[in-house]
């Protein structure tokens, strides 16, 4: 239920999806919502938004892994080649679920917004230790991850606006130059 609500939440957003909706989705009986989420939507949307985040951390270590030699760019690279290759595949109908739930809840649900930074933090610090494994100063390496996440999420909401991967594309062509920079003795 928590991965069908995080799918669910990517493509409807918080308000407009429903805990019928989710068991739906799940294929799974009614009453497990109580059960497994006493604290109701709220409970399962924070649980959704975590595992989203542990979703994001996980794919930094696989994509710096498929790296020889791995970079600040083939990073970057990798991370915006995900939503490419998921836009062509199944065309410009999802986007994060925590920028969604954040657009969506953050001020009419403080524990929501709350959940949300706390997945993206839970994204921002494998990125961060990546970077600085890569020879990034580690004063320079969360900074630059922030810049990364945020960078990718706003092309994401320009690509599923604009219907195609421009937006995409353009940030990782744009930023790859300058995160490559940032490596000591790089240049």
């Amino acid at each position: 239920m928590v991965f069908s609500a995080a799918q669910l939440i990517r493509r409807d957003g918080v308000t407009s999806t429903g805990l019928r909706d989710v068991v739906g989705h799940a294929e799974a009986p009614r009453g497990s919502l109580q059960h497994y989420f006493p604290g109701g939507k709220e409970q399962l949307v924070g649980e959704a938004l975590a595992w989203a985040g542990r979703y994001a951390a996980g794919r930094v270590a696989r994509f710096v892994a498929a790296m020889d030699p791995p970079t600040p760019s083939g990073l970057f690279t990798a991370m915006v080649r995900q939503w490419t290759d998921e836009a062509d595949a199944l065309g410009y109908v999802a986007g994060c679920p925590v920028a969604a739930a954040t657009v969506d809840c953050a001020r009419s649900a403080p524990a929501v917004r709350e959940a949300a930074g706390d997945a993206f933090a839970s994204w921002r610090r494998p990125v961060a230790r990546a970077l600085a494994g890569m020879g990034v100063p580690t004063e320079r390496a969360e900074p630059l991850a922030t810049l990364m996440i945020s960078t990718l999420e706003g092309a994401i909401l320009m690509a599923r606006a604009e219907g195609g991967v421009g937006p995409l594309e353009t940030v990782a062509l744009e930023l790859g130059p300058l995160l490559d920079g940032s490596v000591v003795g790089g240049g």
